[in-house]
Protein backbone atom coordinates (compact mmCIF):
# COMPACT_ATOMS: atom_id res chain seq x y z
CA UNK A 1 0.00 0.00 0.00
CA UNK A 2 3.10 1.66 -1.30
CA UNK A 3 3.09 4.26 -4.06
CA UNK A 4 -0.65 4.81 -4.04
CA UNK A 5 -0.78 5.17 -0.28
CA UNK A 6 2.09 7.62 -0.21
CA UNK A 7 0.48 9.77 -2.86
CA UNK A 8 -2.73 10.01 -0.84
CA UNK A 9 -0.94 11.76 2.02
CA UNK A 10 -1.61 15.18 0.49
CA UNK A 11 -4.81 15.69 2.47
CA UNK A 12 -4.59 17.89 5.53
CA UNK A 13 -6.95 15.96 7.76
CA UNK A 14 -4.39 14.49 10.18
CA UNK A 15 -4.43 16.01 13.65
CA UNK A 16 -1.96 15.43 16.44
CA UNK A 17 -3.13 13.20 19.31
CA UNK A 18 -4.55 14.82 22.41
CA UNK A 19 -2.12 15.97 25.10
CA UNK A 20 -3.25 13.30 27.50
CA UNK A 21 -2.68 10.63 24.88
CA UNK A 22 0.64 12.00 23.64
CA UNK A 23 2.14 11.91 27.13
CA UNK A 24 1.69 8.16 27.52
CA UNK A 25 5.02 6.31 27.73
CA UNK A 26 5.67 4.54 24.46
CA UNK A 27 8.79 3.29 22.71
CA UNK A 28 10.27 4.93 19.66
CA UNK A 29 10.27 3.66 16.07
CA UNK A 30 8.50 0.30 15.86
CA UNK A 31 5.18 0.19 17.66
CA UNK A 32 5.26 -0.88 21.30
CA UNK A 33 1.88 -2.05 22.52
CA UNK A 34 0.70 -1.35 26.10
CA UNK A 35 1.49 -4.01 28.69
CA UNK A 36 3.97 -5.68 26.36
CA UNK A 37 6.57 -7.86 28.05
CA UNK A 38 9.21 -6.93 25.49
CA UNK A 39 9.38 -4.55 22.53
CA UNK A 40 6.12 -5.56 20.90
CA UNK A 41 2.80 -6.99 21.89
CA UNK A 42 1.98 -10.37 20.43
CA UNK A 43 -1.40 -10.08 18.75
CA UNK A 44 -2.27 -13.57 17.66
CA UNK A 45 -4.39 -14.26 14.62
CA UNK A 46 -7.49 -16.31 14.99
CA UNK A 47 -7.80 -19.54 13.05
CA UNK A 48 -9.29 -19.04 9.63
CA UNK A 49 -11.10 -22.34 9.46
CA UNK A 50 -11.51 -24.44 6.34
CA UNK A 51 -13.82 -22.29 4.25
CA UNK A 52 -12.88 -22.21 0.57
CA UNK A 53 -12.40 -18.86 -1.26
CA UNK A 54 -15.61 -19.42 -3.22
CA UNK A 55 -17.60 -20.15 -0.06
CA UNK A 56 -16.17 -17.02 1.56
CA UNK A 57 -17.59 -14.84 -1.22
CA UNK A 58 -21.01 -16.44 -0.74
CA UNK A 59 -20.87 -15.59 2.97
CA UNK A 60 -20.01 -11.96 2.19
CA UNK A 61 -23.10 -11.63 0.01
CA UNK A 62 -25.38 -13.40 2.49
CA UNK A 63 -24.43 -11.63 5.70
CA UNK A 64 -26.98 -9.25 7.14
CA UNK A 65 -24.11 -7.65 9.08
CA UNK A 66 -21.25 -7.57 6.53
CA UNK A 67 -17.55 -7.37 7.29
CA UNK A 68 -16.17 -4.04 8.51
CA UNK A 69 -12.42 -3.49 8.42
CA UNK A 70 -9.97 -0.71 9.21
CA UNK A 71 -6.40 -0.89 7.98
CA UNK A 72 -3.39 1.23 8.85
CA UNK A 73 0.26 1.21 7.89
CA UNK A 74 3.22 3.54 7.65
CA UNK A 75 4.27 5.11 4.33
CA UNK A 76 5.59 2.35 2.02
CA UNK A 77 4.21 -0.43 4.26
CA UNK A 78 2.31 -1.94 1.31
CA UNK A 79 -1.11 -0.84 2.54
CA UNK A 80 -2.35 0.24 -0.89
CA UNK A 81 -1.47 -3.11 -2.43
CA UNK A 82 -3.15 -5.05 0.37
CA UNK A 83 -6.26 -2.87 0.14
CA UNK A 84 -6.65 -3.80 -3.52
CA UNK A 85 -6.29 -7.51 -2.72
CA UNK A 86 -8.76 -7.32 0.17
CA UNK A 87 -11.29 -5.42 -1.93
CA UNK A 88 -11.04 -7.94 -4.75
CA UNK A 89 -11.20 -11.02 -2.55
CA UNK A 90 -13.91 -10.02 -0.10
CA UNK A 91 -15.93 -7.53 -2.16
CA UNK A 92 -15.61 -4.75 0.42
CA UNK A 93 -16.12 -1.10 -0.46
CA UNK A 94 -12.71 0.58 -0.24
CA UNK A 95 -12.92 4.00 1.42
CA UNK A 96 -9.93 6.33 1.75
CA UNK A 97 -10.54 9.58 3.63
CA UNK A 98 -8.11 11.46 1.38
CA UNK A 99 -9.77 10.23 -1.81
CA UNK A 100 -13.19 10.90 -0.30
CA UNK A 101 -12.23 14.46 0.62
CA UNK A 102 -10.99 15.21 -2.90
CA UNK A 103 -14.11 13.66 -4.44
CA UNK A 104 -16.44 15.70 -2.23
CA UNK A 105 -14.61 18.91 -3.17
CA UNK A 106 -14.75 18.03 -6.88
CA UNK A 107 -18.47 17.25 -6.62
CA UNK A 108 -19.18 20.54 -4.87
CA UNK A 109 -21.07 18.90 -2.01
CA UNK A 110 -21.82 20.82 1.17
CA UNK A 111 -19.07 18.95 3.02
CA UNK A 112 -16.73 19.54 0.10
CA UNK A 113 -17.44 23.28 0.04
CA UNK A 114 -16.73 23.58 3.75
CA UNK A 115 -13.51 21.59 3.45
CA UNK A 116 -12.35 23.67 0.49
CA UNK A 117 -12.77 26.88 2.46
CA UNK A 118 -10.38 25.66 5.14
CA UNK A 119 -7.88 24.27 2.63
CA UNK A 120 -7.81 27.49 0.62
CA UNK A 121 -6.90 29.33 3.83
CA UNK A 122 -4.11 26.86 4.48
CA UNK A 123 -5.91 25.47 7.52
CA UNK A 124 -6.55 21.90 8.62
CA UNK A 125 -9.94 20.51 7.72
CA UNK A 126 -11.80 20.08 11.05
CA UNK A 127 -12.45 16.54 12.23
CA UNK A 128 -16.20 16.98 12.22
CA UNK A 129 -16.24 17.68 8.47
CA UNK A 130 -14.13 14.65 7.56
CA UNK A 131 -15.95 12.39 10.02
CA UNK A 132 -19.25 13.49 8.50
CA UNK A 133 -17.96 12.63 5.02
CA UNK A 134 -16.84 9.20 6.19
CA UNK A 135 -20.14 8.59 8.00
CA UNK A 136 -22.23 9.49 4.97
CA UNK A 137 -20.10 7.25 2.74
CA UNK A 138 -20.36 4.30 5.13
CA UNK A 139 -24.15 4.69 5.19
CA UNK A 140 -24.50 4.38 1.43
CA UNK A 141 -26.19 1.16 0.20
CA UNK A 142 -23.08 -0.46 -1.31
CA UNK A 143 -21.11 -0.17 1.94
CA UNK A 144 -24.09 -1.31 4.00
CA UNK A 145 -24.70 -4.36 1.82
CA UNK A 146 -21.14 -5.44 0.99
CA UNK A 147 -19.18 -4.23 3.99
CA UNK A 148 -16.37 -1.68 4.02
CA UNK A 149 -12.60 -1.27 4.20
CA UNK A 150 -11.64 2.05 5.79
CA UNK A 151 -8.14 2.89 4.62
CA UNK A 152 -5.81 4.94 6.84
CA UNK A 153 -8.59 6.47 8.91
CA UNK A 154 -8.96 7.40 11.73
CA UNK A 155 -5.50 8.89 12.16
CA UNK A 156 -5.86 10.47 15.59
CA UNK A 157 -7.53 9.86 18.94
CA UNK A 158 -10.08 12.62 18.36
CA UNK A 159 -11.08 11.13 15.00
CA UNK A 160 -11.43 7.68 16.56
CA UNK A 161 -13.60 9.07 19.35
CA UNK A 162 -15.81 10.84 16.82
CA UNK A 163 -16.39 7.54 15.02
CA UNK A 164 -17.05 5.76 18.32
CA UNK A 165 -19.68 8.38 19.18
CA UNK A 166 -21.40 7.57 15.88
CA UNK A 167 -21.14 3.84 16.71
CA UNK A 168 -18.89 3.25 13.73
CA UNK A 169 -16.57 0.44 14.76
CA UNK A 170 -14.82 -2.25 12.70
CA UNK A 171 -14.75 -5.98 13.29
CA UNK A 172 -11.00 -5.97 12.75
CA UNK A 173 -8.29 -3.29 12.75
CA UNK A 174 -5.33 -4.48 10.64
CA UNK A 175 -2.01 -2.89 11.49
CA UNK A 176 0.78 -3.48 8.96
CA UNK A 177 4.10 -3.48 10.79
CA UNK A 178 7.33 -3.02 8.83
CA UNK A 179 10.81 -2.22 10.23
CA UNK A 180 11.81 1.41 9.83
CA UNK A 181 14.96 0.62 7.87
CA UNK A 182 12.94 -1.27 5.26
CA UNK A 183 10.35 1.51 5.01
CA UNK A 184 13.13 4.05 4.41
CA UNK A 185 14.70 1.80 1.77
CA UNK A 186 11.37 1.35 -0.01
CA UNK A 187 10.68 5.10 -0.12
CA UNK A 188 14.17 6.35 -1.00
CA UNK A 189 14.46 3.89 -3.88
CA UNK A 190 11.18 4.87 -5.55
CA UNK A 191 11.28 6.53 -8.95
CA UNK A 192 8.61 7.86 -11.32
CA UNK A 193 8.55 7.66 -15.10
CA UNK A 194 7.07 11.08 -16.03
CA UNK A 195 6.04 9.84 -19.49
CA UNK A 196 4.01 6.81 -18.41
CA UNK A 197 3.30 7.54 -14.75
CA UNK A 198 4.67 4.11 -13.80
CA UNK A 199 6.38 3.74 -10.44
CA UNK A 200 9.69 1.89 -10.27
CA UNK A 201 12.05 0.94 -7.48
CA UNK A 202 15.77 0.91 -8.09
CA UNK A 203 16.18 -2.35 -6.15
CA UNK A 204 12.84 -4.18 -6.17
CA UNK A 205 11.37 -3.11 -9.51
CA UNK A 206 14.09 -1.55 -11.68
CA UNK A 207 13.37 0.04 -15.08
CA UNK A 208 13.37 -2.25 -18.12
CA UNK A 209 16.10 -0.41 -20.01
CA UNK A 210 18.58 2.47 -19.91
CA UNK A 211 16.27 4.78 -21.87
CA UNK A 212 13.60 4.57 -19.18
CA UNK A 213 16.19 4.75 -16.40
CA UNK A 214 17.58 8.00 -17.77
CA UNK A 215 14.26 9.84 -17.48
CA UNK A 216 13.15 8.62 -14.06
CA UNK A 217 12.50 11.25 -11.40
CA UNK A 218 12.26 11.17 -7.62
CA UNK A 219 9.58 12.86 -5.53
CA UNK A 220 10.93 15.77 -3.52
CA UNK A 221 9.79 14.18 -0.25
CA UNK A 222 11.10 10.68 -1.02
CA UNK A 223 14.30 11.34 0.90
CA UNK A 224 15.56 9.67 4.05
CA UNK A 225 15.13 12.84 6.10
CA UNK A 226 11.57 13.45 4.92
CA UNK A 227 10.41 9.87 5.32
CA UNK A 228 11.76 9.71 8.88
CA UNK A 229 9.70 12.78 9.75
CA UNK A 230 6.62 11.20 8.19
CA UNK A 231 7.24 8.01 10.16
CA UNK A 232 7.52 9.97 13.39
CA UNK A 233 4.13 11.58 12.73
CA UNK A 234 2.62 8.21 11.81
CA UNK A 235 3.81 6.54 15.03
CA UNK A 236 2.48 9.39 17.15
CA UNK A 237 -0.91 9.12 15.49
CA UNK A 238 -1.24 5.33 15.54
CA UNK A 239 -0.18 5.07 19.18
CA UNK A 240 -3.03 7.39 20.09
CA UNK A 241 -5.48 4.83 18.64
CA UNK A 242 -4.29 1.81 20.59
CA UNK A 243 -6.51 2.34 23.61
CA UNK A 244 -9.58 2.67 21.40
CA UNK A 245 -9.02 -0.41 19.25
CA UNK A 246 -6.71 -2.57 21.38
CA UNK A 247 -9.26 -5.40 21.57
CA UNK A 248 -9.56 -5.71 17.78
CA UNK A 249 -6.12 -4.66 16.51
CA UNK A 250 -4.19 -7.40 14.75
CA UNK A 251 -0.60 -6.68 13.85
CA UNK A 252 0.52 -8.22 10.56
CA UNK A 253 4.21 -8.31 9.68
CA UNK A 254 4.55 -6.46 6.37
CA UNK A 255 8.21 -7.21 5.68
CA UNK A 256 7.36 -10.33 3.67
CA UNK A 257 6.22 -10.96 0.13
CA UNK A 258 2.90 -9.46 -0.95
CA UNK A 259 1.45 -12.97 -1.19
CA UNK A 260 2.55 -14.00 2.28
CA UNK A 261 1.18 -10.83 3.86
CA UNK A 262 -2.15 -11.23 2.12
CA UNK A 263 -2.39 -14.91 3.04
CA UNK A 264 -2.30 -13.91 6.70
CA UNK A 265 -4.85 -11.15 6.18
CA UNK A 266 -7.11 -13.48 4.19
CA UNK A 267 -6.99 -16.03 7.00
CA UNK A 268 -7.83 -13.37 9.57
CA UNK A 269 -10.79 -11.94 7.65
CA UNK A 270 -12.04 -15.42 6.78
CA UNK A 271 -12.11 -16.22 10.49
CA UNK A 272 -14.05 -13.04 11.20
CA UNK A 273 -16.61 -13.97 8.53
CA UNK A 274 -17.04 -17.40 10.04
CA UNK A 275 -17.74 -15.89 13.44
CA UNK A 276 -20.39 -13.62 11.95
CA UNK A 277 -21.95 -16.60 10.19
CA UNK A 278 -22.03 -18.59 13.43
CA UNK A 279 -23.75 -15.71 15.23
CA UNK A 280 -26.40 -15.51 12.48
CA UNK A 281 -26.96 -19.27 12.59
CA UNK A 282 -27.51 -19.24 16.36
CA UNK A 283 -30.08 -16.45 16.30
Amino acid sequence: MAATAAAACATATTLSPSTATAQRPYGQGRLVFPAAPALSHSLRLRAAGRRSPRATKVVVAALADPLKVMISGAPASGKGTQCELIKTKFGLVHISAGDLLRAEIAAGSENGKQAKEFMEKGQLVPDEIVVNMVKERLLQPDAQENGWLLDGYPRSYSQAMALETLEIRPDVFILLDVPDELLVERVVGRRLDPETGKIYHLKYSPPENEEIASRLTQRFDDTEEKVKLRLQTYYQNIKSLLSTYEDIIVKVQGDRTVGDVFAEIEKLLGSSLEKKTEVMSST
